[in-house]
């Protein structure tokens, strides 16, 4: 779930803040603090991008580790590994489940 902090920081990186709860106390004078309404917009938009690749990370836990990849890349040549890989890239396709 991303936080209002998470939302603040990708709209004005260089800002210096503090969240107490829900209450944000702003120390960057020189900079414009975002208003309520942006940062929701951010969260929402920033939530989407994170949903919306969960298959990479499905795809990150199931892959065989390196080593194991490389073991299978010896003994079964490129398209053996290719074909190994493909099981996974099949079972977590991009753009959804």
């Amino acid at each position: 779930m991303i936080d209002i902090m998470t939302a603040i920081q990708s709209l004005r990186p260089k800002a210096e803040c503090v969240i107490r709860g829900t209450e944000i106390e702003w120390h960057s004078t020189d900079i414009t603090q975002p208003t309520d309404s942006e940062i929701d917009a951010e969260i929402t938009r920033l939530q989407s991008a994170y949903d919306s690749n969960q298959y990479q990370r499905d795809r990150a836990t199931d892959y065989p580790a390196i080593a194991d990849q490389l073991d299978d890349i010896f003994h079964n040549g490129i398209d053996g590994w290719k074909a190994t890989i493909q099981l996974t890239k099949d079972k977590y396709p991009k753009g959804g489940n």
